[in-house]
C-alpha cells in the first residue's frame, strides 16, 4: 500500500507541478516559445530570385529589427517599429518604407503570430521543421520553426516588388541584453 501511495504522489507531482512537454502539441510549444521570447539574434541567408545575401540580425519584439548584410556595400536594414529603412554604400540615398506596408510587419509582431498560430488547424511538418501559412492583407507568409528548440527558423514571403524572399536563420540566440538605440532609424540615414 505504501509503495502505491508513493507512486501516486510521484505521478501527481509530474503531471500537476512540473509542466511536461510530452503532453503539449507542437503548436502549443511553438506558441509558448514565441511568448517567452523578447528578442532573437541570428545569422541569415536570404534568397531573392537568383540573388543570395548573408548577414546578421537582431529582432526585438515588438516590431524592431536591425540587419547588417555581409558584402562590400555594407547594406543595413533597420526598423524602429514604425518605419523600415534600407541603406548601403551602393545607393545614393536611403530607402524608407512604412513598416505596416511590408511583410516584415507581420514577422516582427509576435502577438500577431501567436494569434494566427492559434487559429491554424494543422501545422505542417517535415524532418527538420514545423511550418504554417498566414494570408493577411493579400500577403502570403510561410513561417518555419525548429523541430527541437521551437525557435523561429525562417520564413518565405513576397517583398514590395513582388519577389519571393526566402530567409533562413542560423546560430539563433534568444533573450539577450540589447541596446535599444540600435533600432533608431536616424542612426542609419545619411
Amino acid at each position: 500500500k505504501r509503495s502505491f501511495k508513493i507512486v501516486k504522489y510521484i505521478i501527481f507531482i509530474l503531471i500537476f507541478i512540473y509542466p511536461l512537454n510530452i503532453f503539449a502539441s507542437p503548436k502549443q510549444l511553438i506558441q509558448s516559445k514565441l511568448e517567452e521570447t523578447n528578442n532573437i539574434s541570428f545569422k541569415f541567408i536570404q534568397k531573392i530570385g537568383k540573388k543570395t545575401e548573408k548577414g546578421q540580425c537582431i529582432i526585438s519584439y515588438p516590431k524592431k529589427i536591425i540587419c547588417n548584410y555581409d558584402g562590400i556595400y555594407k547594406k543595413i536594414l533597420v526598423s524602429n517599429g514604425k518605419s523600415l529603412v534600407i541603406n548601403s554604400k551602393k545607393i545614393t540615398n536611403y530607402l524608407r518604407y512604412q513598416l505596416e506596408d511590408t511583410p516584415l510587419n507581420l514577422i516582427l509582431d509576435k502577438k500577431f503570430l501567436v494569434e494566427k498560430l492559434d487559429k491554424v488547424e494543422k501545422i505542417k511538418e517535415n524532418k527538420e521543421s514545423f511550418s504554417f501559412e498566414i494570408i493577411h492583407n493579400k500577403n502570403l507568409l510561410n513561417i518555419f520553426f525548429d523541430k527541437k528548440s521551437y525557435d523561429i527558423k525562417g520564413w518565405t514571403t513576397t517583398d514590395v516588388y513582388l519577389n519571393t524572399v526566402e530567409t533562413k536563420l542560423l546560430d539563433i540566440r534568444t533573450n539577450m541584453m540589447i541596446d535599444k538605440s540600435l533600432f533608431s532609424v536616424q542612426n542609419y540615414i545619411n
